[in-house]
């Protein structure tokens, strides 16, 4: 399998283990030295444990089922470095049973070590009008 395949592949278990709400299986994922500018709460977070604080928070906010489905993805990778860019549609159902989401944009870097493909950076983020400050949670691709 080549680096882009493998990286694939890392992708989709990673968008499994967040369906499953399995953070057993996301977190080795992961780099120890993981940087992820995230969507929700803070500007940064530094290291897994504190990656892990916040993925089972996020966990914690959305109760029902996860909607989490990539689109328009793009990876670029060799035998050590690989990032990868693709759009979201992740959310979750509320208390009533609707489903609630919207599409964010996402990269994702990669880095090999010890023959192990780990994040070491991520970064979620969604589009905002400057002249009000409101997010753009509306958009379609």
């Amino acid at each position: 399998m080549n680096a882009t395949h493998e990286i694939e592949a890392l992708i989709e278990n990673y968008r499994q283990a967040v369906i499953a709400k399995d953070i057993d299986k996301l977190m080795p994922l992961y780099a120890e030295d993981i940087v992820s500018y995230d969507a929700v709460k803070a500007l940064q977070f530094r290291g897994k444990a504190a990656y892990r604080a916040h993925w089972e928070e996020c966990m914690e906010m959305c109760q029902g089922a996860h909607k989490f489905d990539f689109d328009h993805m793009n990876v670029v990778a060799d035998e050590h470095i690989a990032f990868a860019h693709w759009l979201a549609h992740c959310g979750g159902t509320n208390e009533k049973g609707e489903t609630q989401a919207c599409w964010m944009r996402v990269t994702a870097c990669y880095r090999r070590d010890a023959g192990q493909w780990r994040i070491v950076h991520e970064h979620w983020s969604a589009p905002f009008d400057m002249t009000s400050g409101t997010v753009l949670f509306n958009l379609e691709p």
